[in-house]
Formats: structure tokens, C-alpha cells, sequence
């Protein structure tokens, strides 16, 4: 696959769009990397009858997510960080924004189980001067003790982790439909793949869609229906 022969799509793929992808109105969705639930508030808000379980390891955007979706029966949040490996990691949090507008201060949402490398650069007001032991599972492992078997849509927010979210998911994304991840052809993070790369190890998928730092890819062997 020529990755530079597919155009860039202007900003992001939206929940309703998702939407439209899986043809359910109660589609099984997993969010990994939910930081404080913005974006499973726009997932319910064009699915309200789907089930979303969602995979956050910061314990400042753990609380943040419970505040803002409190005690939701569709949403189940897991508190632990998703890779390649069972057990803990570092994690190394972010920080920083204390000079930029009210959004940014105390930013929590670029923390990784990769240690930072040009995001440093690209961002400088963005600091990741904390490092904390987390949980960690594979997707696998969580799916077997969850007996998930089957899910609709994988969206994954990783920061420089996709290979480790890949590497530990061989068996599950088999019998996902889509996978939307962010990615960088820079490396933010230390040992991040690239998009060509990533399509690579993505074995039974396609490209189907290419945004700035985000990739839309389908299970060419799900039937997708």
C-alpha cells in the first residue's frame, strides 16, 4: 500500500460518522485512551444505546471522566493502561499550559507508556516532568477475561503506543470491524511507528480513510454489516 498516494481528509472522523460505519445503534466500541470522556460523550450522543468500555491509566483524567459521566450504564471504564504486556509500566504523565488559555492548563492529554522525544520540540509548553506506575493489560488478556469475542469499533488515542496496542490484540482486532487510531510520522515518543508501518503490521486491514494524525482502517476480513 502507498501511503502517499491517499489523500489527507480534512479534520477528524466524528461519531456520527462512526455512526454510519458500524450500522448499529448499539454497536460495542472500545476507547482506548479515553482521557476524561470528551470524546464518549460525543460517541453516546450519536449512539445512545451502544456499549463503550473505555480505557484510561492517568488517575487526574480517571476522576475527570467519573464527574463528567458519573454512573452511566453503558459505559464501563477501566482503569489501566492498554500494550503489549500484562502487569505495570511507567507511565509518563502530562503537564504544562500554565501560560496558555484555560483549556490547556494542566494538561493531561498527551501521557504515555513511551517516553516523550519530539513531541518535546513540537510542543514545548507541554511538560512531562511525573513519572508513575500504572496497570497494564494487552487487549487479548482483557477480552478473554471480559469474553468479548467480537467488537464493532476500536478507537484508540495511544500517544506513540499503537504497535504496543497492536502487538497485544493480535487475537481481538481479528474480529474487530474498524480501527480508528491517531499516528505520527514524527517520532512524539520514543520507538512510535510510522503510518506506513502501522498499516504493515495491521495484517487483514485497509486504509480506508488518511486525517492529519489520524487513520480510519477496515477489517477487510470482517464482513462489516
Amino acid at each position: 500500500m502507498d501511503i502517499s498516494k491517499i489523500p489527507i481528509t480534512p479534520g477528524a472522523l466524528t461519531a456520527r460518522e462512526i455512526r454510519m460505519l458500524v450500522k448499529r445503534d448499539d454497536p460495542l466500541i472500545l476507547e482506548v485512551g479515553a482521557n476524561c470522556g470528551q470524546t464518549t460523550i460525543e460517541l453516546l450522543k450519536s449512539m445512545p444505546d451502544a456499549i463503550i468500555h473505555a480505557f484510561e491509566p492517568d488517575p487526574r483524567a480517571i476522576a475527570k471522566f467519573r464527574h463528567s459521566l458519573g454512573a452511566s450504564s453503558k459505559v464501563r471504564l477501566h482503569e489501566h493502561a492498554i500494550g503489549a504486556i500484562n502487569g505495570t509500566v511507567t507511565f509518563h504523565q502530562s503537564s504544562g499550559g500554565e501560560n496558555m488559555p484555560d483549556y490547556h492548563q494542566g494538561w493531561d492529554q498527551s501521557g504515555s507508556i513511551r517516553k516523550p522525544r519530539t513531541h518535546l520540540e513540537v510542543w514545548p509548553w507541554v511538560k512531562f516532568e511525573k513519572q508513575i506506575e500504572v496497570a497494564i493489560r494487552t487487549l487479548d488478556t482483557w477480552a478473554d477475561q471480559h469474553q468479548i469475542a467480537n467488537v464493532d469499533f476500536i478507537w484508540a488515542d495511544v500517544q506513540g503506543a499503537e504497535s504496543d496496542l497492536i502487538d497485544g490484540a493480535t487475537k481481538l482486532l481479528s474480529s474487530a470491524r474498524y480501527l480508528y487510531t491517531e499516528y505520527s510520522n514524527d517520532l512524539w515518543y520514543e520507538g512510535q511507528i510510522t503510518l506506513a508501518e502501522l498499516a504493515r503490521k495491521l495484517t487483514g486491514f485497509e486504509l480506508i480513510r488518511r486525517y492529519e494524525m489520524d487513520a480510519l482502517f477496515k477489517n477487510t476480513l470482517h464482513s462489516n454489516e
